[in-house]
């Protein structure tokens, strides 16, 4: 019994810095996903706001000419 629990407690350090290394990279890829998708967002509707300035009649011209 005493060498299952020596094993294991020789295991145990590696295990906890595996655990806390995938926890780190799951919190940092979810962070870039979300962070992906928003900026997605706000791109599409910038590039909407540009189709509609440039298709309005009114003659104005976008800020970036």
């Amino acid at each position: 019994m005493d060498d299952i629990l020596a094993g294991l407690g020789a295991l145990a350090p590696t295990v906890l810095v595996g655990l806390v290394f995938w926890l780190v990279m799951f919190v940092i890829l979810r962070a870039d996903k979300h962070e992906r998708r928003a900026f997605s967002k706000i791109e599409a509707e910038e590039r909407a706001k540009l189709a509609a300035a440039q298709d309005s009649p009114s003659g104005t011209r976008s800020p970036r000419s």
